[in-house]
Formats: structure tokens, C-alpha cells, sequence
């Protein structure tokens, strides 16, 4: 992907002090005593600069690490000869330490040692060997499966060599052409619910993205009226398996044909579509409307599907290859006098027909039109039969780039790691195509390695970021790939991702007027300029886990490298600092000028637990218990408390995430106070349940007495809700009436949904628009005067079927700009007529 690293400073705090520590004496003849903090205002050019760099050097040192795999397996590859009698045991992810009711272990299982790793979020795994994953579906000791496990053992040993070079590294991998799926660090799998691992690495998005170039794919269906019944099924099958190969890099149509052309959704006729989740569901949607009648015209088919690749290929950043996939029951003629005209002899076009049904009457012809036109033939008699016919296409469209030779890195969106249902963490794919020496074209399989998105937020400074700065990346298709609002979904503690995580487009979340920023980062141009947008302040949150009661460090913060060696990776950011000021860690990487920071604000902040604890001796034996904690924090990610009375709860919850120091952004509670004006407190009410909630009141505190000078920390106490009913009920000397505490079910630990509203006091009146997935319904919204309250008025159903058909297909036919990856390869002109029916 194109990425582009966009800074966003909304206020001009943040800025970087230098200073000294007080009483810290300056020497002159005179003798005289200077305290001075200077401020020094952030370049934010370099500042973007400097983060991509940072980034860069660890997407270098991945791409390095799946290089040497590369080589590896195809010089293991090379050495290798066929062996169809070959016995082979091997580690199978799933049977490994498992034993038969004698309790000896199981063929292709035996013992394998795993320990718990803290670096692979405590799973138990083999730092010294890979496992082997098989689909269920294959047979585990399948001559091409053991020949190709034999041989990529050698992958092992870089594999281990990979981890101690970087020690960053995650999960490495190879996934082959035949199925096999080795992965490493060794970790055993375990079925679903239901008993069954649906893991096939051929049909993950990475592999295929890896493997194939961009491509531009018109699908035929054959809806005449031989292809009625299980031929219709097993057609709308065909298709939807299809879809699913197909990614973001990738556009598609679908026209059904028979006497008549009908595009499935007939507002795109003509045109090409990007085959993202939503429009690939959108068209899914559609195929159960598709019914048999009729004779089939193939001929007028072809024309159509020629007509729209042909205007697409005019331009090569919306063309590379590309294909029309043909699902029929057979054709009575070869139709070469359609190729004639649109794709000999180029041949740029490749055709793959899908043969349905077990009658093979017509299938001299089919497979003709394949042959002539540098495709596959393919015959789908069942159900069971269609994902793996339709995923032999893939092995055709990726020969010209194994031809070439090319090791193109990949990569991909990040999504959540659901693989062999072992975490939820968010990761950056990194794939490489591994050819064989042999310039025969056959793909061996792809290689990768997994990047945390933790790990590209630790090089971020987030201390000279400002309150509200914050540092986002997107893909080429302006998909989020690091935001502060890229958030997985959670519900009531169970795994659930969004369906939609890797696809979050940059106009989601950051709401411009204008899409200015989203094309030129897009389009890669570089530059600065200033705009307006609206940020949501969610509710306010508790302060931090009280472990250390005095200070504590945010934890997420990066102060020192700690992944960078093994023998670092059990410090704590307060020992790493220990050990680096102490110089007794020569190796350990930390950030000097944020040390320094943090440990200016410390000896700032040291007076007030004195303060505090006088507080707490103070108070008689008979004081009211309201306020519970104290707690301040700076933009160093320094935090301290002091606890008045011990919480009945557990002061941490689930969804208190939001209010601490985290990776990617200042806590809440700081963020709030910050935004008030100067000198005032913002009160907060999170809910916590009957009983259980609290009060939290905040301020800011500046650097200098001028509301122009920057936020530096923020302090605030926590009360009880009661205590403080009662105490605004006495103060305003009205009569108390009871309140009650609405029970919601919230997502765990935050779900943002979009659009959101923001209110604007000087506007007492307003409309705007609630998307209904196809159409949009007005609403108006009117102020109550003398209160926070809003009168709105809506429709109570959000029914699109009464929608003006005009703006549904405006909706549908409006793209966002994309820009597919520079590299393609999309054919061999010379080598067209090589071999038949297979290119």
C-alpha cells in the first residue's frame, strides 16, 4: 500500500520545553540563581517526517525477514525431487500432544513442547519449530502435502534466525499452493464450536492479494432456461465464491444473460465497481433474484463484458489484469469472431469458463475459448465441488508475476487477528509471492510475517502531539490502517469483530467540509494546509489502575524500547528509565528528550502529596467520606493519586480504557478539562450502575498565567454521586427529588458509530440526514430553552423501499478516489500459446 503519514494539531499546545530542573544553579561571578522554562515551539513537517521514518524502518525490517524466506524456500524448493512414495512426519497444528485411548500419540501429532510467551500474548508456543495446518477438507498425507512439508522445513531454521534478528516479529509464516499452512512459532489449533478448522490459507485475502496483480472482472451468468433448479444454485454459488476472492485492488460487474443482457444491479450497467466488502454483500444480495428463462445469446454477453474492460483499460492506474468469468451449462458455438475483434491478438483479456452441471456436451468449446484466450477451464458438477474450481483461476492469473519473477511485498490492511482463534490484537500483514527457480510459472505459495499496529503507535510521540493532536495512517484505497478511532467492536466480553474493520474508510472518522484531505493522501502529495473538523469527546471516564498510588508512567507510552532484546522485554517503563539513567542497559534505545519531560514534571508535581496527605490527616473523624481520589496528569504521561477512602469496587473496569494514558491519545477526563475555559472545572458522570456511580471534576493547568499558553497537566478529584446531589441541593436550597441512574447496555470497550451530532448553543434550530443504507430520512432538531434538552423530530422508520430509485443508483454509482499499487503483471504475449487451457 501508498502510505502517507498525516499529522493533526488542532491547538498550538504541546510544545517542547526546555528546562531545568528548579533550584537548579547557574554558576556565574556574580553568583546569582536562575530558574528559567523556555518554550520552543514544534516543527509539525519534521514532526510527520520523523514518525514516517520511524514507521518505514520497521516496514523495512519486516519485508527483510519475509526476503530471506523467500530465499530459503526457493532454494529448498530447487534441491527438492518429487517423490510421490515419500513418508514424512510431521508436526499437525491441530494433533500435536494428542493422544489415542491407549494414550499414545497420533499420527502426525507426538509431543511438542510448548511454554507460555508473554510476547505472543501468553500462548503457549515453540520458539524452536513450526507447526503444519491442513485444511479439513484435504487429506493430511496427500504426496503433494508431505513432499511440500518435507521441503519447507528448511524454513524452520529462518524462521528462528528471522526472531532473533528482530525480536519485534510476530508471527512468520508460509502459506502453500497446495493447501499446507506452516506457521511459527509452533502453537497448537483448535477446532470451532463446531468441530471443524474452515482455515485455508489459499483463500485469505493476503494470499490472494499476494500472488495475483489488481484485477478488472466481468462475470456472465447464464440464466437461460436450462439452468434452472441446482444448475441456478450451484451458479449463484459459483459467483459468490468468486466475489470472494476478489479485494479492495480489484473491480468487478455481473451481467446475467439470455436472450436479453441484465446487469444484476441495474443502476452500474456499464461500469465497474470496487470490489469492497460493502459492494461485494450488495451484489450477494442480489443473486437470489437471478431466475432461469429463455435461450442463451453468449455472444451479445461477451460483446458487453469486451465493451466495459476495453474503456477501462484505456488507463492504466484502473487497469491491469483482467478477466470475464463465464458460468454457464454450455455454448453451442466458439464465438472467435467476438475475440477477433476485441482481444486477438493482445489476448489481454483472459476467459474462464465454469462448465455447471455433469453433461459435458459443450465443453469442447468452452474449453477452446479458455485455451484461445489464455485462461482455465474449469467443470463444477456439485456444490462441494465450486471453491476449489473457482480458486484454480488464481494460480492462472498469478503465473505472469512468478514469470517475472517478482517478489513484490504486499501489504494489507490491517485487520483483527481471529487465525486460529487465538487473540483479537490488530495487525499489518506483510506477503511475498515465493516462485521457483524453474521459470515454468507455477506459484509455490506466499510468505508473511504480522506487524502489531501497537507496535507502528509506539513511534509515535504522543507527549509533543498536543491534547488533541494525534498522528493516522490509510492505505492506498483511504482505508484507516492506524487511527485513534479505528476500533475493533466488543459486546458483553465476547469476540466479535466488525465485519468491516479492515474497510474503515478516512471519511468516517474525520469529518471535513471537503474531502481534501483524504485525495491528496490518496494521491500521495505532500504539503501542509489547514482545515476545520469535528473531533467527538465521548463520556468521561475514571482515572487509572492505582498499583502505584503515588505515580505511575502511562504504560502504553514508549519511554524505552523494551522489544528490542529479549532480555528486556520483562522491565516496566520505570525500570527500563532506572536502568537507562543508571547506564547500566548500554543497549537500551529510550527517548531522551521525554525522559527528561517526564522527569521535570515529577519534580514539579512532588509538592502536592504532601498537600494531598494533609489533606487526608485532616480530615475529622466525622467528615463526610464524598471525595474519594485526587489525581493529576501531564502530557508526559505522568500520573498521580491519592486515595481519600478505599473504593467499594474495583476502581478498573472493562471500559475504563478511555481513561488512561493510552497508545493512541491523551484520556478523556485531560482532553475535557483542557477544552473548558481556563479556570473552570467540567463535571462528569460516568455510568457505573444503581448506586455505583460517581462524580469526576477537572482542570486544566497552564504553563504561564495566559490563556494563550499550552495545557501542560490536569487535575481533578472523584466524588460520590450522592455526596454530590446532596451538597448542590443545600447549596441551591431547592428540594431534593430523587434521581434515577439510567441502565443502558454499552459496548465493552467502545464502539464508535457514525454519524454523530454536534451541538452548537447559538443554534437554536437545525436539520440534517440519518443514512438508511440505500436512502436518507430528514430529521429536525429544536433546543429547549433554559436547558441541555433537545426536541427531535424524526420518521420512526428508517425504510428505504419508498426511496426515489434516482437516489439509490447516485448513492451506489459515487466512488471515493482509490489508487491501486504501482507494480502489475498482467500478461506474457509471448508465451500465449505455450500450453493449453492453462496460463
Amino acid at each position: 500500500i501508498f502510505i502517507i503519514f498525516f499529522l493533526q494539531v488542532l491547538l498550538p499546545n504541546a510544545p517542547t520545553m526546555a528546562k531545568n530542573p528548579p533550584h537548579t544553579h547557574t554558576h556565574t561571578h556574580t553568583h546569582t540563581h536562575t530558574n528559567s522554562i523556555n518554550r520552543k515551539e514544534i516543527d509539525g513537517a519534521k514532526l510527520v517526517k520523523n514518525v514516517a521514518q520511524n514507521m518505514e524502518e520497521i516496514f523495512r525490517k519486516k519485508a527483510e525477514a519475509t526476503r530471506r524466506l523467500v530465499e530459503a524456500a526457493e532454494e529448498a524448493h530447487l534441491q527438492h525431487e518429487e517423490n510421490p512414495d515419500l513418508q514424512y512426519e510431521y508436526f499437525n497444528a491441530v494433533l500435536i500432544n494428542e493422544v489415542d485411548e491407549d494414550g499414545n500419540s497420533v499420527e502426525l501429532g507426538g509431543e511438542f513442547l510448548l511454554e507460555p510467551n508473554d510476547h505472543f500474548n501468553n500462548l503457549s508456543v515453540n520458539l524452536s519449530l513450526s507447526v503444519v495446518q491442513v485444511p479439513t477438507n484435504m487429506y493430511n498425507k496427500d504426496p503433494d502435502i508431505v513432499n511440500g512439508v518435507y521441503w519447507s522445513e528448511a524454513l524452520n531454521k529462518v524462521f528462528v534466525d528471522n526472531f532473533k534478528r528482530d525480536p519485534t516479529l510476530i508471527w512468520q509464516y508460509f502459506g502453500s499452493a497446495k493447501g499446507f499452512f506452516r506457521q511459527y512459532p509452533g502453537v497448537k489449533w483448535h477446532p470451532d464450536e463446531h468441530g471443524v478448522i474452515a482455515f485455508d490459507c489459499r483463500n485469505r485475502k493476503w494470499y490472494i492479494q499476494a500472488a495475483t496483480s489488481p484485477k478488472d472482472v466481468v462475470i456472465l451468468v447464464d440464466v437461460s432456461g436450462s439452468m434452472k433448479g441446482l444448475r441456478l444454485t450451484i451458479a449463484r454459488q459459483t459467483v459468490a465464491s468468486i466475489l470472494d476472492t476478489l479485494g479492495d485492488d480489484d473491480f468487478f460487474n455481473i451481467i446475467a444473460y439470455n436472450q436479453e443482457i441484465h446487469y444484476v444491479e441495474p443502476c452500474l450497467n456499464g461500469t465497474l465497481v470496487q470490489a469492497d466488502s460493502t459492494n461485494k454483500d450488495h451484489f450477494k444480495e442480489h443473486l437470489d433474484k437471478l431466475f432461469a428463462k429463455g435461450i442463451g445469446l453468449l455472444g451479445n454477453a461477451l460483446t458487453e463484458a469486451f465493451t466495459i474492460l476495453n474503456e477501462v483499460g484505456e488507463d492504466y492506474q484502473n487497469s491491469c489484469s483482467q478477466a470475464i468469468m463465464l458460468i454457464t451449462d454450455g455454448a453451442t458455438q466458439m464465438y472467435d469472431d467476438v475475440f477477433a475483434k476485441y482481444n486477438w491478438p493482445e489476448r489481454k483479456v483472459r476467459i474462464f469458463p465454469y462448465l455447471i452441471g455433469r453433461e459435458s456436451a459443450f465443453a469442447d468449446n468452452l474449453k477452446w475459448m479458455a485455451c484461445a484466450n489464455k485462461g482455465y477451464f474449469s467443470q463444477i458438477s456439485t456444490l462441494a465441488d465450486v471453491q476449489e474450481n473457482v480458486m484454480r483461476y488464481l494460480h492462472v492469473m498469478s503465473r505472469p508475476k512468478v514469470i517475472d519473477h517478482e517478489h513484490d511485498t504486499v501489504w494489507t490492511e490491517a485487520y483483527v487477528d481471529s487465525a486460529v482463534s487465538i487473540n483479537n490484537h490488530n495487525v499489518l500483514c506483510l506477503y511475498t509471492s515465493v516462485p521457483p527457480q524453474k521459470n515454468q510459472g507455477i506459484l509455490l505459495g506466499v510468505v508473511g510475517t504480522d506487524i502489531p499496529i501497537q507496535e507502528l503507535m509506539k513511534t509515535i510521540p504522543k507527549h509533543k502531539l498536543g491534547i488533541h493532536g494525534y498522528a493516522f495512517a490509510i492505505t492506498n484505497n483511504g482505508y484507516i490502517l492506524t487511527h485513534p478511532d479505528l476500533r475493533p467492536l466488543y459486546q458483553e466480553g465476547q469476540k466479535r469483530k466488525k465485519p468491516s474493520y479492515s474497510s474503515v474508510d478516512l471519511s468516517e472518522v474525520e469529518w471535513e467540509d471537503t474531502e481534501d484531505l483524504r485525495t491528496a493522501m490518496v494521491n500521495r502529495r505532500t504539503g501542509t494546509f489547514s482545515m476545520e473538523v469535528k473531533r467527538t469527546v465521548d463520556k468521561g471516564k475514571r482515572l487509572h489502575d492505582l498499583e502505584q498510588p503515588d505515580v505511575a508512567l502511562a504504560d502504553e507510552w514508549t519511554y524505552c524500547n523494551t522489544d528490542e532484546h529479549h532480555e528486556n522485554r520483562h522491565l516496566t517503563q520505570v525500570q527500563a528509565i532506572k536502568l537507562y539513567m543508571t547506564s547500566r542497559k548500554p543497549h537500551l534505545k529510550c527517548d531522551r528528550e521525554l525522559i527528561q519531560q517526564v522527569l521535570f514534571d515529577a519534580v514539579v508535581t512532588a509538592p502536592l502529596e504532601a498537600y494531598w496527605t494533609g489533606l487526608a490527616l485532616n480530615k475529622s473523624e466525622n467528615s463526610d467520606k464524598g471525595v474519594e481520589i485526587a489525581f493529576l496528569g501531564t502530557r508526559t504521561g505522568l500520573s498521580r493519586t491519592n486515595l481519600f477512602v478505599v473504593p467499594e469496587q474495583d476502581f478498573l473496569t472493562a471500559e475504563d480504557k478511555e481513561g488512561v494514558f493510552n497508545a493512541d491519545h491523551f484520556p478523556l477526563w485531560y482532553k475535557r478539562a483542557a477544552e473548558q475555559v481556563p479556570g473552570t472545572f467540567v463535571y462528569s458522570i460516568p455510568f457505573r450502575g444503581e448506586n455505583k456511580s460517581v462524580v469526576l471534576a477537572s482542570t486544566a493547568i497552564q504553563l504561564l498565567d495566559d490563556r494563550k499558553s499550552p495545557i501542560v497537566a490536569a487535575v481533578g478529584i472523584q466524588m460520590k454521586l450522592e455526596f454530590f446531589q446532596r451538597k448542590f441541593w443545600t447549596a441551591s436550597r431547592q428540594v431534593s427529588t430523587e434521581i434515577y441512574i439510567a441502565q443502558r447496555t454499552m459496548m465493552v470497550p467502545c464502539d464508535t458509530e457514525y454519524p454523530a451530532f454536534v451541538s452548537e448553543r447559538t443554534i437554536k434550530e437545525t436539520t440534517g440526514n440519518t443514512d438508511c443504507g440505500g436512502c436518507i430520512r430528514t430529521f429536525v432538531i429544536q433546543q429547549i430553552p433554559s436547558s441541555n434538552l433537545f426536541m427531535v423530530v424524526v420518521e420512526n422508520k428508517c425504510d428505504c423501499s419508498s426511496a426515489p430509485p434516482s437516489l439509490k443508483c447516485d448513492r451506489l454509482k459515487f466512488q471515493k478516489d482509490r489508487r491501486r499499487p504501482q507494480s502489475c503483471h498482467p500478461f506474457h504475449p509471448e508465451v500465449h500459446n505455450a500450453r493449453c487451457m492453462y496460463y
